[in-house]
């Protein structure tokens, strides 16, 4: 039976695309990253969008909760579709959601673009939805606030994929899916053209990767809006065949940014609007592929540059700067003087940990790894990651994510290192714990493959808890909790809700308890109480025999507790 048009765009229809866009790019992510040559050949940018998404579609899913639980006291036979968020509440979330999260060039822009497309939907105040005409007007707006975010906006581009979706859609009709099919295959027609507009892609044999990104998230659209996707063969090859195709045509192409400048700098600001547009001006004259997004006080700021201090210097001159993240480009030592140095020999093999404070990150490196620092709210980027890689400078190395939300990040950049000669094996490594266990088994004199197998049955092997306190209300698996309760989560979920940290903590230690155990690790932070694991040690002298259990101090990592249990 044929799918009958959707002629409305509600918050329902925002939540389903925001969820079918994240699964529609993580299922190409790998291939965005593969083509990525522009503005940097840094191989992230599906990678970035996907995590873009992510925290959109993350921000639209809390707002669907707080309505859930603002409504649960309520007769389910009494609530209807209104008693959900609003059209504005859905994409004013979803706009937030990609501003605070966006990562890369390309995920910035696509946050622009959201933000664009909500101011439009939000200005029709309490309606509950959109029709054609309502979406027509926010992809016009999404596109011309993206291209005036960038502050040398180039042709080729995800800019020109946007402007093309919005061209096609005006001259469509007003049902929903009507615009949606509209925009996407302008989207798409315009992505097929990138490689005769932009030169470092046609050399490659690729069109562009952010492009790339948006029409996925158009052709979600679509699905939302028809119930379907597009059909199969309207996918486009993400490379363009040349008669006279050459291997060495990519490296050339990729070669083209190693003149560019050595960082990237982003960072969330709290900041006016003047103080903004004198940021532009100086970081403008600092570096390239600048792109400031946002407003009404919160923006992030996306630059390259030589000078990151300088950027940061700027940021703080305009506002408050936080979340700031610095990416190495590896184009080369940038402080190199003098006579030129001999090579560092490679080491046989590596390990390479992603740890979230800094306790921990003396910990791992005292026992040999190379550490990537990850703030509480700060995730690596997979060119951060990458970068880690090649500090390393092994050829082997086995890498240890240690969050289960790093997965696409961390095999995204073992992916890259791969194609840079780099044998790497990625053991899904889900908290700090795990990766601990893993690494004290590990012996690089053995066998790669016998290593990494020993250093993955130690991480499986080692059940995982936190102990965190909860920022917003919202449901759990556990059931509902509320601002500044205390969690206890084991193995990833919910188990524990309560008002004290020694009680949950006690709690969940026992919970893991009871299947057994011979090691427990504590990892207490900075803002734990300094008596709790005096009293979880005593506790477990106490009523588990043969138990030994082992305390380090993680500084700030987040979580109040880690708890690991082998």
């Amino acid at each position: 039976m044929a799918q009958v048009p959707q002629r409305f765009f509600d918050a329902l229809a925002v939540r389903t695309w925001c969820g079918l866009s994240l699964r529609a790019l993580g299922r190409a992510r790998e291939e965005i990253d593969a083509i990525n040559v522009y503005p940097v050949a840094d191989g992230d940018t599906g990678t970035n969008l996907y995590l873009t998404v992510e925290s959109a579609a993350a921000a639209v899913e809390a707002v669907f909760a707080a309505h859930e639980v603002d409504a649960g006291a309520g007769d389910a036979e009494d609530r209807d579709e209104e008693d959900g968020p609003s059209l504005a509440d859905a994409v004013g979330a979803m706009a937030h959601g990609a501003l605070i999260g966006a990562r890369g060039n390309s995920g910035t822009i696509l946050a622009q673009l959201l933000r664009g497309m909500a101011q439009v939907l939000s200005a029709r105040g309490d309606s509950p939805h959109t029709g054609g005409s309502g979406l027509r007007s926010a992809l016009r707006h999404a596109a011309e606030s993206a291209r005036n975010a960038v502050a040398r906006p180039v042709e080729g581009t995800v800019l020109t994929v946007a402007s093309a979706a919005a061209d096609a859609a005006d001259g469509a009709g007003d049902d929903c899916a009507e615009v949606a099919r509209a925009a996407y295959e302008g989207a798409r027609a315009a992505l097929a053209a990138t490689p005769g507009q932009l030169p470092v892609l046609e050399r490659a044999g690729v069109v562009d990767a952010g492009g790339h990104g948006l029409v996925t998230v158009l052709a979600a659209r679509v699905d939302t809006c028809t119930g379907r996707p597009p059909e199969p063969g309207a996918v486009l090859p993400a490379r363009v065949e040349h008669d006279d195709a050459d291997p060495a045509v990519e490296c050339a192409a990729a070669g083209d940014g190693e003149d560019g400048p050595a960082f990237e700098v982003i960072y969330l600001l709290e900041a006016d609007d003047a103080a903004v547009a004198r940021l532009r001006q100086r970081l403008d004259a600092l570096g390239d592929s600048l792109v400031v997004v946002g407003g009404d006080g919160l923006w992030n700021v996306h630059v390259h540059v030589d000078d990151a201090g300088a950027a940061v210097e700027a940021g703080v001159e305009a506002g408050r700067p936080y979340r700031i993240r610095i990416t190495h480009f590896g184009h080369g030592d940038v402080h190199t003087t003098g006579a030129e140095r001999p090579p560092r020999e490679r080491a046989q093999r590596a390990v390479v940990a992603v740890v979230p404070g800094e306790g921990l990150a003396e910990l791992y490196a005292g026992a040999g790894a190379t550490t990537l620092l990850a703030r509480p709210g700060e995730p690596p980027a997979s060119g951060e990651l990458v970068q880690a890689v090649r500090r390393a400078h092994a050829r082997e190395v086995v890498l240890l994510p240690n969050d289960a939300e790093l997965r696409h990040t961390a095999a995204a950049a073992a992916e890259q290192a791969r194609a840079e000669g780099v044998r790497v094996a990625l053991i899904p490594t889900r908290s700090a714990v795990q990766g601990i266990a893993a690494l004290a088994v590990h012996e690089a004199g053995r066998r790669f493959d016998e290593d990494v197998v020993a250093m993955t049955s130690a991480a499986g092997a080692t059940r995982h808890a936190e102990v965190t306190v909860a920022e917003r209300q919202s449901w759990t698996t556990a059931g509902i909790c509320q601002a500044g309760d205390v969690l206890g989560l084991i193995d990833g979920d919910v188990a524990v809700i309560g008002p004290d940290v020694s009680r949950v903590a006690a709690t969940v230690l026992d919970r893991m308890l009871s299947a057994g155990g011979e090691l427990v690790t504590l990892v207490l932070g900075d803002e734990a109480p300094q008596d709790v694991a005096d009293q979880l040690e005593a506790r477990v002298r106490e009523a588990y025999l043969a138990v030994d259990t082992v305390v380090y101090r993680g500084g700030r990592q987040g979580a109040l507790l880690l708890v690991g249990v082998e």
